[in-house]
């Protein structure tokens, strides 16, 4: 009963060792191939989905000679004039212009990413919404008579 408790608790011990030394090592390979390593100004481009327009993709970083690829994801509401890496903060929507038919808010840059080159402000329009009126229907058996 002795030995097999021992056998078993040694086992136990060299299966913890060789867990941490391999998580140990996948420390190490992310910090050696990982941004910003060994570059102190990694140049990113644009998130690029693998299919159509949005989703998952991958993004192309520059460091010197070296080249690196990461996962990214472009939202699919984003908006394609100002792209997925800048992020702004925008105003309520204004009232409907009669004219053109349209109603149009700005936004004020609160975060550009991976060094993405963006417009300070930006000015969005969008169409107006027709106003339907509700109308009270009367329901038919709740009433008085």
């Amino acid at each position: 009963m002795r030995m097999q408790r021992r056998g078993f608790l040694l086992l136990a011990l060299l299966a913890l060792l060789a867990l941490t030394s391999a998580v140990a090592k996948k420390k190490d390979k992310v910090k050696k191939g990982g941004p910003g390593s060994e570059c102190a100004e990694w140049i990113w481009g644009p998130c690029t989905p693998s299919s159509k327009d949005c989703g998952v993709g991958f993004r192309e970083g520059t460091c010197g000679a070296q080249t690196q690829r990461i996962r990214c994801r472009v939202p699919c509401n984003w908006k394609k004039e100002f792209g997925a890496d800048c992020k702004y903060k925008f105003e309520s929507w204004g009232a409907c212009d009669g004219g053109t038919g349209t109603k149009a808010r700005q936004g004020t840059l609160k975060k550009a990413r991976y060094n993405a080159q963006c417009q300070e402000t930006i000015r969005v329009t969008k169409p107006c919404t027709p106003k339907t009126k509700a109308k009270a229907k009367a329901k038919k058996g709740k009433g008085k008579d």
